[in-house]
């Protein structure tokens, strides 16, 4: 049995599609992001590259919800009535998000029921998520005595332990090592081979066979 696809994974709808159309951000009165547009249906991948200070991160916050615009539309289509975007989407930023003081699996727990609701049957647990991020031996082990990149496998762990079609990755492999790296890119294509969506900003391969490219421009 392939370790990246547990039979209880599920299989995503086909249907979904993200539109961004002129999208315009204004930040301490700069325009950061001005006349955005894409489109990106369930199964594909993009990574948005660009110069420090180009609106890369500032995109996916928008498209998160945390950050307002000023122009333009961010559009979520599905085949399920009444889907909200902010419910359908996971966002990991440059921070982890997690308590030094908890253990990894604490942590993992707590986002489980934080994103998760009412459990979607597509996620998985967290002894399978540990064991995709390899990190099933530091289960136990505070968050904050594990390395860097230890602690982003971690972070990227609660990807998988509440299901959400949109992952909006902001260098999801900062830190990670290349055998780190190599099972990411498995668990992403897993993810867009059932239909999911995956917006990242990095300065490197992700290591997917296929990924758009969306091109910032030069800082301001």
């Amino acid at each position: 049995m392939n370790p990246f696809a547990p039979p209880h994974f599920g299989v995503l709808e086909k249907s979904l599609r993200l539109r961004v159309e002129r999208l315009c951000v204004d930040r301490g009165g700069r325009h950061v992001l001005e006349n955005v547009g894409f489109s990106l249906n369930g199964g594909e991948a993009m990574i948005v590259t660009g110069p420090n200070g180009a609106g890369k991160s500032t995109l996916l916050r928008a498209i998160a919800g945390l950050l307002p615009y000023i122009g333009g539309d961010i559009l979520f289509e599905s085949a399920q009535a009444g889907v909200d975007l902010a419910q359908q989407t996971h966002y990991l930023a440059h921070a982890d998000g997690m308590k030094s003081a908890l253990t990894v699996e604490e942590n993992l727990d707590f986002w489980t029921g934080f994103l998760s609701g009412v459990q979607d049957p597509r996620s998985i647990t967290i002894p399978e998520a540990l064991e995709l991020v390899g990190l099933s031996h530091a289960a136990h082990a505070p968050f904050g005595v594990l390395s860097a990149g230890q602690k982003r496998r971690a972070a990227l762990g609660r990807l998988l332990v509440a299901f959400r079609p949109l992952w909006l990755l902001d260098e999801p492999l900062t830190a990670v090592d290349q055998g780190a790296r190599e099972r990411f890119a498995r668990v992403m294509s897993e993810h867009c081979a059932r239909g999911g969506l995956i917006i990242a900003t990095t300065h490197e391969p992700l290591g997917l066979a296929k990924v758009a490219e969306l091109a910032l421009g030069a800082a301001r």
